[in-house]
């Protein structure tokens, strides 16, 4: 049996600003085994990045706090750890590749100095092992002349090549947990689905952990074991991607699902959006944020905000009438 090598629990994370309290993350769980992946989708604002962020100790510090929980990694509360513990954790044992590859590269130093960083500081390399070990890190993720491009800036390199870049940087050391956050955001189609199979190809080599951040269901189908669906800072649905497709028990998740263009659809039809506009984080929840915009809303809905609880073995749903919306989704998977 996998044994889980990363467990959240009640995890809770605000933001003190001049506005008032972001309530950014609300009491997330979740648990990831070794070698498995796993999906967090949401939109814009849904607390997915914080939820990693706080993970990973880069909640900076004010105006964010994480406030409550505990991050068990291997049996440590990361939470808990001092500074330095948690850098030597950090990029060593779990990494991670950032949304925007010409913001997290260093424009001043060149590709080798930032990729032979950690090898020098986690691994102990001397100066000649971290720059071989750099150029095969390159050579690994697809950079053509690898060796040679070590003295090269990151202005120097494209949009896809940058984000290469960036994923050899988080498999330097070889981590266990691999923290992918949107890392195809800002690339074309194609480029995409390079990045999308080059992730997946390394994880099957590599045997690590991923979680992958997005706010596209489409994308991770195919890539993940299970899927968390985050919304106003609370997990609203989460299980096998089998599972939450094909039995969707949230009307948030439903509505993302119905989002996704359709190419073999034979009509013409107007793209699905979800109605109305997300929630104010600076409002403590105290009812279902999803109310406001969901079809299936009921008064108990904007009186009294709903757990997340089973609905069939490992697949939890936090909503009233999660029968349902499990109705009307499958009706719609076989129209």
């Amino acid at each position: 049996m996998t044994t889980s090598i990363l467990k959240v629990s009640d995890l809770v994370t605000r933001f003190y600003t001049e506005d008032g309290i972001v309530h950014a993350v609300n009491g997330i769980s979740y648990t990831l085994k070794e070698g498995e992946s796993m999906a967090i989708v949401g939109e814009s604002g849904s607390g997915k990045s914080v939820g990693v962020l706080s993970i990973m100790g880069l909640i900076p510090d004010p105006p964010g706090k994480v406030e409550a929980g505990e991050v068990l990694y291997n049996g440590r509360n990361l939470l808990k750890l001092s500074t330095n513990e948690m850098r030597q954790i950090r990029g060593r044992d779990i990494a991670m590749i950032f949304q925007d590859p010409m913001t997290s590269l260093n424009p001043v130093l060149t590709v080798g100095q930032q990729l032979t960083e950690a090898l020098r500081l986690h691994l102990g390399m001397n100066e000649e092992q971290a720059d071989v070990r750099a150029a095969e890190l390159l050579k690994i993720v697809g950079i053509p002349d690898a060796a040679d491009r070590l003295n090269d800036f990151p202005h120097q390199f494209s949009g896809g090549q940058r984000q290469r870049v960036m994923i050899a940087m988080a498999l330097s050391c070889n981590p266990s947990i691999l923290i992918a956050d949107e890392p195809t955001t800002a690339l074309d189609v194609t480029i995409q689905a390079q990045i999308v199979d080059l992730v997946k190809r390394l994880q099957e080599e590599m045997g690590m952990a991923i979680i992958w951040i997005t706010h596209d269901l489409g994308i991770v189908a195919g890539m993940v074991d299970k899927v968390s669906v985050m919304y106003a800072g609370f997990i609203v649905e989460q299980g096998p991607v089998r599972d939450v497709y094909k039995k969707t028990s949230h009307p948030y998740t439903l509505g993302l699902l119905e989002s996704i263009p359709k190419l073999d659809s034979k009509e013409k039809t107007r793209l699905y959006t979800i109605k109305g506009l997300p929630p104010d984080l600076l409002q403590e929840p105290n009812s279902c944020p999803f109310a406001p915009r969901c079809p299936f809303v009921i008064d108990k809905c904007r009186q009294e905000n709903p757990p997340l609880k089973p609905v069939e073995p490992n697949h939890l749903a936090a909503c009233w009438r999660w029968e349902e919306v499990r109705e009307q989704s499958l009706v719609g998977a076989t129209a």
